[in-house]
This record gives C-alpha cells, sequence and structure tokens, in this order.
C-alpha cells in the first residue's frame, strides 16, 4: 500500500513552494501488510509464566529446573522475540518494546535457571528482575493509552516480576508461592489475550473484548486516512527517529 506525502511545511518563496509541489509528487511512503503478531506473543508469554509458575509452586520437582529453562528459551524468547520484531515492523512501538522486553527477560531467567543449583536463588537475578518490573509497568501505562487488555497483561507481568525479584533477593518462599499465584493469573490473562489477538486477525474485526481505544480503536475501525495520515512523521520515515 502507497500513500503520497501530503504534509505542507511552512515553506515562504514561491520557489520553495514549487519545489514542494514536485517532490509530493514523487516520493511516496510504502507500507507492507503483515499478519498481527501479538497472538504468537501472548503464547510464548502464557507458556512461560505457566511453567515457571509450576516450580514455584511445588507442581515441578526443583531438579527439573533445566528443563524449565529450555521452554524459557526455546519456546517463551523465541515466540516474543518474533512478536516483537514484527511489531516493529507493523507500526506499533509499544507492543514491540513490551514483547522484546518480556523476551529477553526469559532469556535471562532460563540462562540463570540452566547455570544454577535447584532451589538456588540470585541476588543479581533479583534486581534484575525488578528493573524488568519497572519497565513493564511503565509499558503498560503507555499500552492503556490504546489497548486496555494488553496493558492489564503487561501490568500484571510487572507484579510478577516484581514478586519473583524480591524472592530472589530475600529467598523467603511466600514471595516465591505469591509470585507463582499470580504467574497462574498471568497465564489466565495471557491465554485469553492471544485468543482475542488471533480472532481479530482472523476476522478482522474485534470479537473478544481487547479494550481498544484511541489509536488502538481507529487501527480496527478507522477509516485508511486516518491510519496513514501520521505516517511521514513516523520512525523509519522522518529524518531522525
Amino acid at each position: 500500500m502507497t500513500e503520497r506525502l501530503v504534509d505542507r511545511p511552512g515553506l515562504s518563496t514561491p520557489g520553495e513552494d514549487a519545489a514542494w509541489e514536485a517532490l509530493r509528487e514523487r516520493v511516496m511512503i510504502v507500507l507492507r501488510p503483515i499478519g498481527a503478531p501479538m497472538s504468537i506473543g501472548f503464547f510464548g508469554l502464557a507458556a512461560a509464566t505457566f511453567v515457571t509458575a509450576g516450580l514455584q509452586l511445588g507442581w515441578v520437582d526443583e531438579a527439573e529446573g533445566k528443563k524449565v529453562a529450555l521452554v524459557l528459551v526455546t519456546f517463551a524468547f523465541l515466540a516474543q522475540l518474533v512478536a516483537g520484531l514484527f511489531s516493529f515492523l507493523g507500526r506499533d512501538g509499544v507492543a514491540a518494546t513490551a514483547m522484546l522486553t518480556l523476551a529477553l527477560t526469559w532469556l535471562v531467567v532460563g540462562s540463570v535457571l540452566w547455570t544454577s543449583k535447584p532451589g538456588a536463588t540470585s541476588d543479581v537475578l533479583g534486581l534484575f528482575l525488578l528493573f524488568a518490573g519497572a519497565a513493564m509497568a511503565l509499558v503498560a501505562a503507555t499500552a492503556a493509552l490504546s489497548k486496555l487488555v494488553p496493558a492489564l497483561v503487561f501490568a500484571v507481568a510487572s507484579l510478577r516480576f516484581v514478586l519473583t525479584g524480591v524472592y530472589e533477593l530475600s529467598s523467603h518462599h511466600g514471595w516465591e508461592d505469591a509470585a507463582g499465584v499470580v504467574g497462574v493469573v498471568l497465564f489466565a490473562l495471557a491465554m485469553y489475550a492471544a485468543w482475542a489477538a488471533a480472532l481479530e486477525d482472523a476476522l478482522g474485526q474485534t470479537v473478544l473484548p481487547f479494550g481498544r481505544r484511541g489509536k488502538g480503536k481507529i487501527a480496527i475501525r478507522g477509516s485508511l486516512l486516518e491510519q496513514v495520515k501520521d505516517s511521514p512523521t513516523e520512525p523509519g520515515v522522518r529524518t531522525q527517529l
């Protein structure tokens, strides 16, 4: 899909005016349609939080920590990495930031699990998870401006990381249990969000409530002009990020 540049800067002379008119007829912005990547990203999050919750709540033996790490690295990290990269291509920087932050967090958690003794805690991992929780809280607040359901998922992921971080720093199992319970809640929310996003992509309309508003609602219900009118000032088109 292409869009001709329609923005007109504040040009003051007839020569500049004529130059802009000539340029406007020659420059085009090309937009490439892609499949919506959010559903695979949410499925990746659901898998990661579910198996980790199983380890934290004692459903999985501590000796199987390396197997949990494999799930985090081989499925969750890759699924959310793909979702994040394609979200950038789909011009959704907030979703891309969230998915890539989650992907890299699970990569770190999986790597630490793989190299640690069963049941061991890590102060370094605890500090990192506090950072990840803060980052996801900021992303959740931003996502709430356009899509409430993803924002809720990101907010619960933030809480989950903070609780796990506190456990890693304190080694008190009450924090671990709390993180596991929140992890199960996050699993249910992520599965819902994944299905809602998949149905929306398949049918071209919202079936399950997704909490779209503002730009999020325009993305589904807005006209073509409403959706592309800001593209001349988006990253990759404008001269600087």
